[in-house]
């Protein structure tokens, strides 16, 4: 084996059912670790288990063992989406409706959804599970607040925390406003010249459990800035790949991707790729030069990828060695679709800028691998079509986890229901107040039932908003609202998730209604006039 606010009636019903329902066996007797993976800016078909040709064999045997989800959602973006996981909460209702705050300077934002950190309305899993007992570690980029150490993660619950306050960095030299932290303190750049964030987040992750010197059960956020730009790999996982993508392209691996989800059984025989993204080109009409320059950012890519999976192995390898491996739920997922930023067929950033330790921003791999990484879905990260907020979701649990082996289940869900999921499992609570503040209610669904093998209805209504990108989904139906568009849009995902057949005009009710029900929860949550869109620069993230 390779591992290296109020609800409706429906939901409410469902979860006391859910209570009533879930059983320990007696190896599950014993709380459960928790172990959160997650990856930045990757998209749906990256990974071997959903599609891809990367090398991931360690996610792939987490999920030949686990347990795959086809229908879940993020929020779009880095930021939000680490707000609404952390939370269980909208992103809108902890303060995070936008960005987060930069190295440059606090957001002037007067709106309370959008302050650009972490407010005292929410809680998040770690400051949950710690008054539960469970120890709290986090190694990565944490994102959801800069400015005071009050916002940082040793102040939000976390016992241990190493990583990047701010968000990207260079992978081989964090440094200055975009440098790492130990705990609360700044670490000065890496003098090591084998530095590589993904490896050093690991050691990290890996010291902390180790070095714990009790049986209590813990908590583990491991957030990876893989393979969020800027593209720098190590040589040796760049060689796997380099050559592999300059004959077949953007085009023919879309297909290539698609031929490989419908054998893995990720999407049904009948499912077609929606056309070529309008700001790309098609791979034949390049030239040499570029081919081969385009090649080569995908290789990064791919690599940054592969060494990603190759310390989730690391990771499941020692809970192994510790005999933890077993009563850990684990969980892998992506915070947005693949990003195109900026926005360019050919890539962004210069060529020459590739692996360079001191750069740390857009240099990036290019809107047409961004849209074959989204296979087979239609856009990416920011927007809320199916590639901007679709994600693997792995879920591994031996003890615990009662589906068969390798199950795939098209149940939709989306993170805010990853708190009360983890709530229920752990045996934890959610207070109505935390530090002298009124906490809001959770919003999602717990997903117990489906770990224990029995089906859940799914939340009746789901909702998106992201720099002015709105969605709504109502069972098979999605409306979608892109931004600086003025109609909604209405598509029947059941039979069309790539979002081609627009049936506004012959659903016209149907279409008012899910538009209205957005708007009561736009309102409801804090949803305002879009925010300025945030430049795709150094300090984007």
């Amino acid at each position: 084996m390779v591992y290296g606010n109020t609800r409706t009636i429906t939901q409410l019903v469902c979860f006391a059912f859910l209570l009533a329902a879930w059983q320990p066996t007696p190896a599950t007797a014993e709380r459960p670790n928790v172990v959160i993976i997650l990856a930045d800016d990757m998209g749906y078909s990256d990974i071997g288990c959903y599609g891809g040709e990367i090398e991931t064999p360690n996610l792939d045997a987490l999920a030949d063992h686990g347990l795959r989800f086809t229908q879940f959602y993020n929020t779009a973006r880095c930021c939000p989406t680490r707000a609404a996981l952390m939370t269980g909460l909208h992103q809108h209702q902890t303060g995070i409706g936008h960005m987060t705050e930069t190295p440059q300077g606090p957001r002037k934002d007067d709106r309370p959804a959008y302050q650009g950190y972490l407010n005292r309305h929410c809680v998040t899993m770690a400051e949950v599970l710690q008054p539960a007992g469970y120890h709290t570690y986090m190694a990565g980029k944490w994102h959801l607040g800069y400015h005071g150490k009050e916002k940082w993660p040793r102040q939000r619950g976390f016992e241990h925390f190493y990583g990047s306050i701010a968000g990207v960095t260079s992978y081989f030299k964090p440094q200055g406003g975009r440098g790492v932290m130990l705990e609360n303190e700044k670490l000065d750049p890496p003098l090591d010249p084998d530095y590589y964030t993904t490896d050093v987040f690991t050691d990290y992750a890996l010291r902390f459990i180790e070095e714990q010197d009790d049986d209590a059960p813990f908590f583990l956020y491991l957030a990876y800035t893989a393979p969020h730009w800027p593209l720098h790999a190590r040589q040796e996982d760049i060689q796997k790949y380099v050559g592999k993508y300059r004959d077949i392209g953007w085009d023919r691996l879309r297909q290539q991707r698609l031929r490989k989800q419908k054998q893995l059984g990720i999407v049904d025989q009948a499912t077609t790729l929606p056309p070529r993204d309008k700001g790309v080109r098609a791979w034949s009409k390049l030239t040499d030069q570029q081919k081969e320059q385009l090649d080569y950012r995908m290789a990064v890519y791919a690599a940054m990828v592969d060494r990603m999976d190759q310390n989730i192995g690391r990771l499941v390898a020692s809970l192994k060695d510790q005999e933890k491996l077993d009563n850990t739920l684990l969980v892998f997922l992506s915070d947005n679709g693949g990003c195109a930023e900026p926005y360019k067929d050919l890539g962004g950033g210069r060529f020459s800028d590739i692996n360079d330790p001191d750069q740390s921003g857009a240099i990036s791999y290019g809107q047409g691998w961004a849209n074959a990484s989204n296979t087979p879905f239609q856009k990416f990260k920011v927007f809320s079509h199916e590639g901007g907020i679709s994600t693997p979701l792995v879920i591994h649990w031996p003890a615990g986890l009662k589906t068969t082996p390798g199950t795939i289940t098209s149940h939709p869900s989306q993170l805010i229901d990853l708190m009360p999921t983890i709530l229920e499992v752990t045996g934890a609570d959610y207070p109505e107040r935390f530090a002298d503040h009124p906490i809001h209610p959770l919003e999602g669904n717990s997903l117990a039932r489906l770990l224990n093998g029995e089906a859940c209805q799914p939340a009746p209504w789901m909702y998106w908003e992201h720099s002015g990108h709105k969605a709504v989904r109502h069972g098979d139906f999605k409306a979608l609202l892109p931004r600086r568009e003025k109609a909604w849009q209405l598509y029947h995902l059941a039979n069309d998730r790539q979002e081609t057949i627009n049936l506004a005009s012959t659903e016209p009710a149907r279409l008012a209604k899910m538009a209205a029900k957005w708007q009561t929860w736009a309102d409801r949550v804090g949803v305002t006039q879009q925010a300025k869109p945030t430049p795709t620069t150094n300090s984007a993230k």
